[in-house]
């Protein structure tokens, strides 16, 4: 196996908005833990998930993950100027 073959890890900017295209469903929790965490952090209470409309299995495994969260205080699919029903807006406590 090449050193070019594996992975590096992605660094993903705390500005609000995360995007899930390209990651796995196995991945969504941890990775949407770590940004409500970075998100609250830096002050940021309100963003958006862009999870794709594709088979909803990255919507259900993020409406889950926010669901059970008690730093989160809303949530719900985007207008249509914000994604739609591809992406997930949140307000956090």
């Amino acid at each position: 196996m090449k050193e070019d073959d594996l992975q590096q890890p992605q660094e993903i900017p705390i500005n609000g908005i995360l995007d899930l295209h390209g990651f796995q469903p196995s991945e969504v929790k941890e990775l949407l833990d770590e940004y409500l965490k970075a998100c609250l952090e830096k002050g940021i209470k309100q963003g958006r998930i862009i999870h794709g409309k594709g088979i909803g299995t990255l919507r259900e495994t993020v409406h889950a993950k926010l669901k059970n969260d008690p730093r989160v205080l809303s949530f719900a699919l985007g207008d249509m100027a914000s994604g739609s029903w591809g992406a997930t807006n949140f307000t956090l406590a």
